[in-house]
């Protein structure tokens, strides 16, 4: 059973959901983005888009794919399938890549965590190959997995012939879709603590040295940028996925087909800088404050107990603009004992009259069965003379 414990009216502002009802692409004076054939610019935390061009258009993204390839790596780690320290075997096949690449030795062994750092920092096709055959089995099964993924995420218009991004038909994808499997990737907190990386050295177990820089010259010349995934073929054009955070606002942007390096670069800093002035990210949930509101508890040494949301909750807007926000605190039916951290209830937040985020409930303390003794005493102090 489940019981409305208070409904909050405010003018603060919520987020942190992919829902987008009611949100409006703002217009730009002038193009942000110049000489690319495509672009989009949204929210991390709520999915929202602010800036769109050309953005369901099908083209190559050349390695940009590979922010896929990393995607399904990062989830066979978090589902225990592999783990950064376990050892893959290059095969011939693997080692054989053309394009970008650190060189593998065929038959040589190279650690997950290797294989990932030289896909994020210099994007190594070998490495993209080596690492789908120990996740799969082969790079076909893999392939197949990148587009059951892609399907998952909503990407209608994606599709993948290889986990590298080198030239093969038919694949293509669209700035649209690149940006919700970039967002999928960055939810994956080791991903950063590789696309940091400006240069390193891959060590081979035969000691050679292959030297690693990164693709993403973005992170080095624009202050607020952590992450990204380059891509040029002759065929793709120069394609950049990237992320950006200041404060509690962090935005992906995709720029796909541009005509050379600088023009990808350039029009991911105007994208940016436009994010950064126009919007801004609210936080109004604060996961380590308690909420005004005590649940209730049956069977337990206390008759109620503190709690508070389980993770942050931010609204992101216009920086102009305040819309209404409306919370709603709903708690379910507990009996003792209860750990601190137990789900016993969620907040939906509601923007504008639409449901916008929904927050579980947490305990805030433990609160432990009551016992014969207890039971005497509320009897002894709720005694009537």
């Amino acid at each position: 059973m489940k019981k409305i414990i208070s409904v909050l009216c405010t003018a603060c502002l919520i987020a942190g959901s992919t829902a987008t009802a009611g949100f409006k692409v703002q217009s730009v004076d002038g193009d942000l983005v110049k000489n690319c054939k495509s672009a989009y610019l949204m929210d991390y935390d709520s999915g929202e888009c602010v800036y769109k061009q050309n953005e369901t258009v099908r083209m190559p993204i050349a390695s940009v794919c590979k922010v896929m390839t990393l995607t399904l790596a990062m989830e066979a780690i978090h589902n225990g399938k592999i783990s950064l320290d376990d050892t893959v075997t290059a095969s011939e096949n693997a080692a054989g890549m053309g394009g970008s690449q650190v060189f593998l030795g065929s038959g040589c062994k190279y650690s997950v965590d290797q294989l990932l750092k030289s896909i994020v920092v210099c994007s190594a096709n070998d490495s993209c190959v080596a690492i789908s055959e120990a996740v799969a089995g082969s790079e076909e099964s893999f392939v197949a997995q990148m587009n059951k993924k892609a399907s998952e995420l909503g990407c209608s218009d994606t599709l993948f012939a290889n986990c590298t991004g080198l030239p093969k038909e038919p694949q293509y994808s669209c700035a649209h879709d690149v940006a919700l499997m970039f967002k999928n990737l960055l939810s994956y907190e080791n991903y950063f603590n590789y696309s940091r990386i400006w240069l390193e050295d891959f060590v081979h177990p035969d000691n050679r040295t292959t030297s690693m820089t990164n693709t993403n010259k973005l992170i080095r010349r624009y202050q607020s940028c952590d992450g990204g995934k380059t891509g040029f073929t002759n065929e793709a054009g120069f394609c950049l996925a990237a992320t950006a955070k200041k404060d509690n606002l962090r935005f992906i942007s995709v720029v796909l087909g541009a005509e050379s390096s600088d023009d990808r670069f350039a029009s991911t800093v105007n994208m940016f800088n436009y994010g950064f002035a126009n919007y801004k990210n609210k936080i109004v949930l604060d996961k380590d404050v308690t909420l005004n509101d005590e649940f209730t508890v049956s069977g337990g040494k206390k008759h109620s107990f503190a709690v508070c949301p389980e993770r942050n909750s931010y609204v992101f807007s216009a920086a102009d603009k305040s819309p209404d926000v409306t919370h709603i605190i709903i708690a379910y039916d507990v009996k003792a004992p209860v750990q601190k951290g137990q789900n016993v209830g969620k907040i939906e937040v509601y923007k504008d009259g639409v449901l916008y985020d929904t927050v579980n409930v947490v305990s805030a303390e433990d609160v432990q069965k009551a016992g014969f003794g207890d039971y005497f005493k509320d009897i002894s102090e709720n005694w009537a003379i």
